[in-house]
C-alpha cells in the first residue's frame, strides 16, 4: 500500500486486486462516503479530498450550471457517479459528472447503469497529485465524450476520438466560452468570495453567448 499527501488531497494505492474484490469494496464502502475509488488492471487507488480539492470541484460545478442556464441547455448532475464496466474490468468515481446532451435519456433515473444507459457527457477531475490510474484512458473505455482535468491553476480539455483522447482548445459542449479561463474566476472567490465571483462568471459568460 502507498499513500500519498497533498494539501489538496490523499490518495492511498493497493496493487494486485482482483475484480472481484474492487467491487466488493464498493459495496462494503456503501456509498456515504467522501472517497472516490477507481480501478484498472489491478490496481485500486482511494482518493479522499481535503478542502481545496473540494472547494475547487464545487466551484467549477457551479459554474457548469451557470453556463448551462445562460445557453439554454439542460444537465442533470450525477456527481461522483460510481462508473463500472464489468466487461472490461474498469471502475472509477470522477469528482463530477454530467449529462447535458443526453440529459433526457436519464432525466428520471434513479440508478444508472453503463450496460444499459449512456455515459456521463463530462466528467472532471480535480488533480492536485498525479493519479495512480490513468484517467485518460479509463474514461476512454468507457466512451466518456469529454474530460476535464484541473490541476489547482490550469483546466485541461479533452474530447474523444477513435477511442482515445486528446487535449482541445474549447469545450465542444460550450463552444462558446473559454472555459480554460475558467481557474482565473476559481482564484478570484479567494478575494471576492463565491457569490460575488458567481456573478461576475455569469455577466461574462452572457457577454460571450
Amino acid at each position: 500500500m502507498v499513500t500519498t499527501v497533498t494539501p489538496a488531497e490523499t490518495r492511498t494505492v493497493l496493487e494486485n486486486i482482483s475484480w472481484q474484490t474492487f467491487k466488493s469494496m464498493l459495496a462494503d464502502m456503501g456509498d456515504e462516503r467522501n472517497t472516490r475509488l477507481a480501478y484498472d488492471n489491478g490496481i485500486v487507488e482511494i482518493m479522499s479530498p481535503l478542502v481545496p480539492h473540494e472547494n475547487s470541484n464545487r466551484l467549477i460545478e457551479a459554474f457548469i450550471v451557470v453556463m448551462c442556464e445562460e445557453l439554454g441547455l439542460e444537465i442533470k448532475r450525477t456527481g461522483s457517479l460510481t462508473l463500472t464496466r464489468d466487461d472490461l474490468e474498469k471502475g472509477g468515481e470522477p469528482d463530477s459528472s454530467y449529462y447535458i446532451q443526453n440529459e433526457s435519456l436519464v432525466r428520471d433515473k434513479e440508478n444508472i447503469n453503463l450496460a444499459t444507459d449512456p455515459p456521463p457527457d463530462l466528467v472532471l477531475e480535480v488533480e492536485y497529485s498525479r493519479p495512480a490510474v490513468n484517467k485518460l484512458t479509463l474514461y476512454a473505455s468507457m466512451g466518456i465524450p469529454e474530460f476535464w482535468r484541473y490541476n489547482g491553476s490550469v483546466l485541461r480539455v479533452y474530447c474523444l476520438s477513435s477511442n482515445q483522447y486528446s487535449e482541445v482548445a474549447s469545450s465542444p459542449t460550450f463552444a462558446r466560452i473559454p472555459v480554460k479561463e475558467i481557474p482565473q474566476f476559481i482564484q478570484a472567490t479567494r478575494k471576492n468570495g463565491e457569490i460575488a465571483t458567481t456573478r461576475t462568471f455569469r455577466t461574462w459568460v452572457k457577454s460571450l453567448s
